[in-house]
């Protein structure tokens, strides 16, 4: 049985002004992607929150 072996990206992202850049990132990617984890900051005090990056975990054949 072989090593599973796996790839982490980090996207620095405005995600709510570049959607179509993350779906072009996921487009090329040649393995599985088995999880994708936002980085949440506050946006002001207490007014909400923004998505600072993003992780993804890629499965490599």
């Amino acid at each position: 049985m072989g090593k599973i072996k796996y790839k982490v990206h980090k996207l620095n992202i405005k995600l709510a002004k570049e959607p179509e850049m993350l779906e072009n990132f996921l487009n090329n990617l040649r393995g599985e992607v088995i999880s994708i984890t936002p980085n949440v900051g506050p946006l002001f005090l207490c007014y909400g929150a923004i998505v600072k990056s993003i992780i993804i975990v890629e499965k490599i054949k």
